[in-house]
This record gives structure tokens, sequence and C-alpha cells, in this order.
């Protein structure tokens, strides 16, 4: 027995119902990393984002956009976020975030963002049918990345990240070093306490 076109209740196409499901969650996914008091539970929450992101490419028919969106966001950028984070944040730290004291600059600029989509989307000239989708195969994108207009800022951002990874690693794990004017102890002073003065 196949699947319905439509659901048989609501009556919708089954790519309308993916797709709100997949934008609420995007939607929500994108609240939480803002309004969010733990940055790692924030970083969580973009990585899902991210991924109803690419689900929405895939229904648009965008395949490798959606690859891409997997591989680089969720794949690189967000786990770079994340080890970046762990690897800085100290244990001596506010539990709150200080950023929260500017709620109101974000909520003027959320607003303003806002408006500007709801003119946009009005002025548009929408059209009466739906578009056809284009298939694009991996061999013409693979070309054209990896041909010579495309190859050196493929391997600039490549060289890019890795110093940025290595400059993350070996901040995270410089040891403080000590008071130039505090005298060094040696290991018997250490375990030996000092004896009373008369």
């Amino acid at each position: 027995m196949g699947i319905p076109p439509t659901i048989p209740i609501l009556g919708w196409a089954w790519d309308d119902l993916i797709f709100l499901l997949l934008g609420g969650i995007m939607l929500a996914a994108a609240l939480f990393v803002v309004i969010g008091r733990d940055i790692i539970r924030s970083g969580l929450a973009m990585i899902v984002a991210f991924g109803a992101l690419a689900g929405i490419y895939v229904l648009a028919g965008a395949v490798i956009v959606a690859a891409a969106q997997v591989l680089i966001y969720i794949g690189a950028i967000s786990v770079l976020i994340l080890f970046a984070i762990m690897l800085t944040q100290t244990k001596a730290g506010p539990a709150s975030l200080v950023f929260h004291r500017q709620a109101w600059v974000g909520f003027v600029a959320a607003v303003v963002l806002a408006l500007l989509v709801i003119v946009s989307i009005i002025g548009t000239q929408w059209p009466g049918k739906e578009a056809q989708r284009i298939g694009i195969g991996t061999i013409d994108v693979a070309y054209l990345l990896f041909t010579p207009l495309y190859v050196l800022s493929l391997q600039v951002i490549a060289v890019l990240l890795t110093a940025a990874v290595i400059g993350g690693v070996f901040l995270a794990k410089r040891e403080d070093e000590p008071d130039p004017g505090e005298r060094e102890t040696t290991t018997l002073e250490r375990i030996r306490p000092p004896e009373p003065r008369p």
C-alpha cells in the first residue's frame, strides 16, 4: 500500500507538511541560540538549526547545497565553534552571559529586520505557478570548484581554518607564566612548611 500524495485529513501535500516541520524546528532552534543561557547548549541548538535548513534545501531540490550545508556548517564550522568554546572557557567565569544586558539592542534590530522582511515579501511579484526544480550534478560543481577560478580561494580558506584551529589550541593550552618578581621555590620548600621565626 503506497502513501497517498496528500495528507488524508488536512489535504496538504507531504512536502508542505515537511517544510512546516523543518521550518518550525529551525526557528525554534535559532531562537534558543539567541536566548539560551548556556553557551554550549546554544552551540548544539545552532547545529540543529543548520540541519533543519539542510532539510529545506533538500525539499527545494538543491541536494548539493544541502550536502555543503551539512559538511561545512555542521561538520566544520559548528564543531570548530564548540571546540573553541570548550577549550577557551574558564571555570571561574560568570555563569550568566554579559551579552544579555544588551537585549534591547537585539530587540530593536530584530524588529527592523522583521519589518524589512515583511516589506520585501509584500513588494515582491511572486509567480503564479511553481517554478521547475533545477537539477545540478556534482560533476559540474566539482569542475567549477577545482578549476583555476576557485581553487586558490579554497586553498586560502583551508589555510585560514587550519591557522584558526592551531591558534585556538595554542591559546587554550598556554600555561600562565610566573610573576617575574616572585621568588622561585624548590621542591623541598613546597613540601616542608617554613620554620617559625624566633
